[in-house]
């Protein structure tokens, strides 16, 4: 068992305390499953408390090799599936040192964004203060339990809002694809960023903080500058995250085309739908003569004019819009 209680002690994280109390966090293994650090703070004294684990306990959280299962890594809930924004985008400001609930357990990042190192997660329920007030791309710098750093926006939920629209109350039915709501933050995201014809990188953040990127010229002629942008396919992949490394500021040549979305399955990435069963998360796509163009959507009816967001040009860069589609576009869908 040497090599079991080696690996609990990596699990351990240390830190100090306002106080100068250490704190010692452990891995509570009775409800290791749910992926839920608690804390144990000592507030009064230089003493660290031991959390005295049974042996049946441990035994439960080892595998046959001796190391810990990998159900122990923190939650992914600020993109978690089969919870969903509804609403539009998450704009409101609130004043500095406002209140909030979490409604589900949370992520607390160090960055805005999904690839931010996780500092702690947040229980459902936590209460957790507004250091700002005024998010970035839906996220909001949150205080909690003496950390602070990033909590994604649809998960929390605070009054006296000053402008803009407030994060939801909490959890809703899924508009659309199981994965609505990373898919939906990820796109409303992108929104504002320039057109970058064969190549995209985007970030959670926002243009108005990393920067939006120009284009001009005509494409695929066109010039680009700038850190960030994408054309069309570059846009969806990085909303639908295929492949599955394609996280958003990762910069690549596109890896797909409206001719992948269109005659293609992407392995089995996506599938063709029936067009008037598409919904939000899906995508509309043509494919003819050598020119196309994707659309993802936020919602409405697929045959009328759907609210969607895209890349639709250099001049145009990301945008999100109500437009109405020929009956050459056919609907798609992540699976």
């Amino acid at each position: 068992m040497t090599a079991s209680f080696d690996a609990m002690r990596q699990r351990m994280w240390h830190k100090s305390v306002p106080n100068g109390g250490p704190e010692l966090v452990l891995w509570d293994f009775d409800r290791f499953r749910g992926a839920h650090p608690v804390k144990h703070k000592s507030c009064s004294t230089h003493a660290v408390r031991v959390l005295v684990l049974s042996l049946a306990t441990v035994l439960a959280a080892c595998s046959a090799d001796d190391e810990f299962v990998a159900d122990l890594e923190p939650v992914e809930t600020d993109n978690v599936e089969g919870v969903a924004e509804s609403g539009d985008e998450i704009t409101a400001t609130y004043p500095a040192g406002t209140t909030a609930r979490t409604t589900a357990s949370l992520n607390l990042r160090s960055t805005a964004s999904t690839s931010g190192r996780v500092i702690t997660v947040m229980p459902s329920g936590a209460r957790v203060t507004l250091v700002t007030g005024r998010p970035q791309g839906g996220w909001y710098q949150v205080r909690y339990d003496g950390d602070e750093g990033w909590a994604f926006g649809n998960y929390l939920s605070a009054s006296g809002a000053t402008g803009g629209t407030p994060p939801p109350s909490g959890p809703t039915t899924d508009p659309g694809t199981s994965d609505f709501t990373g898919q939906r933050a990820r796109a409303v995201a992108s929104v504002g960023f320039s057109y970058w014809w064969g190549y995209s990188k985007l970030d959670m953040r926002g243009p108005d903080v990393v920067g939006a990127g120009s284009c001009s010229g005509g494409c695929p002629s066109c010039s680009h500058s700038g850190n960030y942008g994408a054309d069309c396919s570059g846009f969806v992949s990085k909303v639908w995250q295929v492949p599955s490394w394609n996280v958003m500021d990762r910069y690549t040549g596109n890896q797909y085309t409206t001719d992948s979305f269109r005659n293609t399955t992407g392995g089995g990435a996506w599938s063709q739908i029936n067009r008037s069963s598409a919904r939000p998360g899906d995508a509309l796509v043509y494919r003819s003569g050598g020119r196309g163009h994707i659309v993802w959507i936020m919602s409405g009816d697929p045959w009328g004019s759907p609210e969607v967001i895209e890349a639709r040009g250099c001049s145009y860069g990301i945008r999100r819009n109500n437009r109405s589609f020929g009956s050459e576009y056919v609907a798609v869908r992540r699976r």
